[in-house]
């Protein structure tokens, strides 16, 4: 098929592909002609405001064998590229080995800069670019998008979020880059390896964020390995003999406060080196989701939806906290009906006491592990259908109230048993048991669900594609029709949340009560060292590519971490005074021994405190180096202030 070329004269000899738009099936003309000349169109030279009217960039329809015209291919000059990343506010190295932000001004300053070089800029960072101007294509004077009047619009409001909402367009996602993939996965998990992941290559290509979870889970994995190593001659040593699990619960304290706050300096490291600690935070429009009455936005004076934060209120509390409370009390009878088959398996045990008996004792756990995970990932979408029936109006805001509900329901539903088992039936053997089946059941759960289930289904699907295309004859284009075919039914991957979360639950099992099973944290090291060629397999193998976010931490991750660190010094004090050996210490009095805990639990939260605040988040040269481009900014802005009051001095004199 020969492709109807709309925009010659706007499409370079050199197009390069990099984000691929798909509309509708049956999209009106007039409203592809009227989205595709804004994507092209070139920005008004008015003032700040009609700056965003309009994208400059390249786009071609893309020849599609049935002749439906719904798939276009979206790139930029190299010219716009590096104007585009002065708007977004990249930061890049300077010859003289420092991070500054980018300016089209300043280009010949960089390292490896040169206007021949069109690699200056990953293909990541150019994806980037042009997701921006597209979600900051805006409307003028339009009341509606042309062809559908159900469609409104108002001056400033997004016009691809309105395309979203409205079903005219379908998806955008970025490109795989071929070669630079294959060179990837042959670094990443190619070979089986003892090393360091390529974290820097993994940013280049899929950005910061990924590339930081990644790096989290990498340090995260040498950190467990003091705790396996010490958990395995414990294991063996001492496995009946719970009165010696005082040290390590003691190092279990120490372990869980050094190992995250040794990572904010590693993360600040990262994030430098990468420049995101550098950008600025820009500022959040509305999330696409967000609905309302129309009306003025005080701080931009523009016009959007409003809505009142009272009513928003009255949803949270009047709705989504009773259910979020309705749902942790289901939790909790299921919790007691899994102690009840508990009972049965013991009872059944004692009976029979064959091996097939001892085998049923196990049974309870499995089945309770295999629940809790079902009634997580329900629950999961019933948050997501609340928090944004919430109507937030900003992206971080639905993040943070979806992060409460989820964490608050995990952290009930898969601790709650322990914590009863430990502190209510006072049964060490049981909570042993327990803690080992559910942290091994969840984690095979996860990989399964995660990672090889979703490959399994996408080889399928590629083999049949792979059929199709053979038996079809090749031109030209081919090639690259092909590969948005294939990348376009692939999964979209949602983000780092599910994979923070897993994490977040497996240093829970660890940090809580692996005094009582050592060998957690050695299952921990063996899923993790899974986990990492898993991951790396679904983010190039199963997902569509994923746009890069530029972030300069794990966020409210941190947060969590730290709180369950909080947690696990309480539960740890706590075993640590149930001890036999401790008990003994206090013959007479129990109210001694239960001041005498608590004592202990608050010093050592203080001594937590105080490391937390000792130990520098970033390291002194870091420091250095942003005081001294804080410094130089300073000097330029006041350089700058000279030469303006120079220049007025000298007009008032000749006026």
């Amino acid at each position: 098929m020969v492709e109807s070329w709309s925009f010659l004269d706007t499409v370079e000899s050199n197009f390069r592909p990099l984000v691929v738009i798909e509309l509708a099936k049956g999209t009106k003309e007039e409203t592809i002609e009227w989205f595709t000349k804004r994507i092209v169109d070139k920005k008004a030279n008015g003032g700040e405001y009609s700056m965003i009217f309009c994208a400059q960039l390249l786009i071609k329809p893309l020849a599609m064998e049935n002749g439906v015209e719904n798939i276009y291919l979206v790139g930029a000059s190299h010219l716009r590229l590096l104007l585009g990343a002065e708007t977004v506010g990249l930061v890049k190295e300077c010859s003289d080995n420092s991070m500054r932000t980018f300016t089209y001004s300043s280009r010949k300053t960089f390292k490896d800069f040169a206007d021949d070089n069109h690699n200056f800029l990953t293909m990541a960072e150019c994806q980037y670019i042009i997701k921006h101007e597209l979600e900051n294509l805006r409307a003028k004077n339009e009341k509606m998008i042309p062809g559908y009047p159900q469609a409104k619009l108002y001056p400033g409001k997004s016009i691809v979020r309105r395309l979203l909402t409205s079903g005219i367009l379908v998806q955008i996602f970025p490109l795989h880059d071929s070669e630079e993939l294959k060179k990837l996965r042959h670094s990443w998990y190619g070979r089986v390896k003892v090393g360091y992941q390529p974290l820097d290559d993994i940013r280049c290509y899929f950005g910061e964020t990924i590339a930081l979870y990644f790096g989290f889970l990498e340090y995260f994995t040498f950190a467990l390995i003091p705790m396996a190593v010490i958990g395995i001659p414990y294991y063996v040593f001492a496995w009946e003999d719970y009165d010696k699990y005082v040290m390590f619960a003691t190092f279990n304290l120490l372990w869980s406060t050094v190992i995250l706050e040794v990572w904010k300096r590693i993360c600040a490291i990262l994030a430098y080196r990468w420049g995101t600690l550098l950008m600025k935070r820009q500022f959040e429009e509305p999330r696409p989701g967000f609905h309302g009455v129309l009306g003025i936005n005080p701080v931009t004076g523009r016009e959007e939806p409003v809505y009142s934060s009272f009513k928003r209120q009255l949803r949270i509390y009047l709705v989504s906290l009773p259910f979020v409370c309705l749902c942790l009390y289901f939790s909790l009878y299921v919790m007691m009906i899994y102690f009840d088959l508990e009972q049965w398996a013991l009872d059944y045990h004692k009976e029979n006491e064959s091996n097939f008996s001892s085998l049923m004792l196990y049974v309870p756990s499995i089945i309770y592990a295999v629940v809790i995970e079902i009634m997580n990932r329900i629950y999961r979408y019933a948050a997501e259908f609340l928090t944004s029936w919430e109507n937030h109006r900003l992206e971080s805001s639905y993040q943070n109230h979806l992060i409460l509900k989820v964490l608050v329901f995990n952290f009930l539903n898969c601790f709650a048993s322990l914590f009863y088992i430990a502190f209510v039936l006072f049964d060490m053997k049981l909570l042993r048991q327990s803690l080992a089946t559910l942290l091994i059941t969840s984690q095979i759960l996860n990989q399964f669900a995660e990672s090889l289930l979703p490959y399994w289904l996408q080889k399928r699907y590629n083999r049949r594609m792979k059929k199709r295309m053979c038996s079809q004859k090749t031109d030209k284009d081919l090639s690259i029709a092909d590969q948005v075919n294939m990348e376009k039914e692939m999964g979209t991957y949602l983000g780092t949340f599910d994979d923070y979360l897993e994490l977040f639950l497996q240093f829970g099992y660890v940090s809580l009560f692996s005094c009582v099973y050592p060998l957690a944290a050695v299952f921990a090291v063996l899923n993790n060292i899974t986990e990492i060629y898993s991951d790396a397999l679904k983010m190039c193998r199963v997902y569509k590519r994923p746009f890069a976010e530029p972030t300069a931490n794990i966020g409210v991750w941190q947060l969590a971490f730290e709180t369950m660190s909080v947690i696990s010094v309480v539960t740890n004090c706590i075993l640590i005074g149930m001890s036999p050996q401790v008990d003994a210490l206090f013959p007479d009095s129990k109210m001694d021994l239960v001041l005498t805990v608590a004592l202990v639990e608050h010093l050592l939260l203080a001594v937590k405190f105080i490391m937390a605040f000792v130990i520098p988040d970033k390291p002194r040269d870091i420091q250095m180096k942003l005081a001294r481009l804080e410094f130089e900014s300073l000097e330029a802005l006041k350089q700058q202030v000279r030469a303006f009051q120079m220049q007025l001095h000298f007009l008032l004199i000749h006026h």
